[in-house]
């Protein structure tokens, strides 16, 4: 795989680190997830191709554990706010001086520097703060934040792997690592760069929710079908507008201009009226294999049955039986084969990973027995 012999040392956080570091994993990258002791299992569940060590960074000896480690390792990836692990005697400054190759990856929610640099957040602040949740709503609503995709796992999580990338890459010239300043407010506001680049387009030029592509549009937008389901609406260029109102039925002569905005409202009550009046499954038949750019929307039960998820082998299941989307993109000489064994219990592969790492067995009894590390082998089952 393209990360084959690259060792990441992730600090247990919460959605976007594990992302970012079971990205790395699925791609070939060896990866220890270092967790608390006492803490029961990630609950982001992104463990997929990790082994876990149970480390008190909190102690002197712990620190001291985690640096013996970065000193063999590529990269680490921390999510802490900024400061943290400066006091833990973890910064960069440090453990770059015992090891000048490692690639410190900071994920954080605002940026290693500014007024919110130590303050709590969760996507949608970060969301907020970047500019682009302002865009996203319905007309007359308040904003409202689709999940915590965006900010948590493409502004952050995504963006960090990117950086990852760039930092190991550019290693291969000059031999020396680097910090990576990873942060959500700023890794979404350069999603948005599209967003920003058509401001004063004729995209933008409606209040919120009026919009071509923000749900104002009556051939951009959703449609409840006769069961209750919905299909999706993305006819934006006129031949494929024309292919909609086909499938609906309607005839173009009888409608006002695709691009009157003013009739807008009542061209969605009209196509509502319309949708409402088949089940999903028969819009499926009209559209399927046309260009109308009309298409289910599909739970994730559906999804994973769906015949082009099926054909391009889109889902995978783990020895549990849990399905979940295949890695991405697919590399041709150099595929993603990620790990089908269930995520890993934390302290689980503790004193397996330190003795890897050159510690003693007796080394390895005195942090176990003085509470630094925990080790929670699984016993065979007879």
């Amino acid at each position: 795989m393209a990360l084959q012999g690259i060792l990441v040392v992730e600090l247990a956080g919460l959605a976007p680190g594990p992302f970012c570091a079971m990205v790395l994993a699925d791609f070939g990258a060896r990866v220890v997830r270092v967790e608390r002791p006492g803490s029961h299992y990630d609950v982001s569940r992104l463990g997929r191709g990790k082994r876990s060590l149970a480390l008190d960074l909190k102690q002197p000896r712990g620190a001291a554990v985690l640096r013996r480690l970065c000193a063999r390792s590529d990269v680490l990836l921390e999510p802490f706010r900024s400061g943290v692990m400066e006091k833990l005697q973890l910064g960069p400054e440090i453990l770059q001086r015992d090891n000048p190759r490692l690639i410190y990856a900071r994920l954080t929610g605002f940026g290693q520097s500014g007024s919110f640099s130590r303050l709590a957040g969760h996507d949608i602040n970060y969301l907020a703060l970047s500019g682009v949740l302002s865009k996203i709503g319905r007309n007359g609503e308040n904003p409202y934040a689709p999940l915590n995709l965006l900010a948590d796992f493409a502004g952050g999580g995504l963006m960090c792997v990117l950086g990852i990338m760039m930092a190991l890459f550019e290693r291969t010239r000059s031999g020396k690592g680097q910090v990576i300043d990873a942060n959500m407010v700023e890794g979404t506001a350069y999603l948005s760069s599209f967003l920003w680049k058509t401001q004063k387009s004729s995209l933008w030029e409606a209040p919120r929710g009026q919009n071509i592509l923000d749900g104002g549009a009556p051939f951009y937008t959703t449609y409840r079908t006769a069961d209750g389901e919905f299909m999706a609406v993305g006819a934006v260029e006129p031949q494929f507008y024309e292919l909609l109102i086909k499938g609906l039925g309607l005839k173009s002569d009888e409608l006002p201009n695709q691009m009157s905005m003013d009739d807008w409202p009542e061209m969605k009550k009209k196509f509502a009226a319309v949708f409402a009046k088949k089940t999903k499954a028969e819009w499926c038949q009209i559209f399927d294999g046309t260009d109308a750019c009309v298409t289910p929307v599909l739970t994730l039960e559906e999804v994973v049955h769906h015949d082009h998820s099926k054909e391009r082998g889109s889902f995978i299941t783990n020895e549990e039986q849990s399905m979940s989307p295949r890695p991405a993109p697919l590399l041709s000489n150099t595929p993603a084969i990620p790990s089908f064994k269930r995520d890993p219990f934390v302290g689980e592969h503790t004193e397996e990973i330190l003795d890897e790492f050159g510690f003693s067995r007796e080394e390895i009894d005195q942090l176990k027995s003085d509470k630094i590390i925990e080790s929670n082998k699984v016993k065979a089952s007879l």
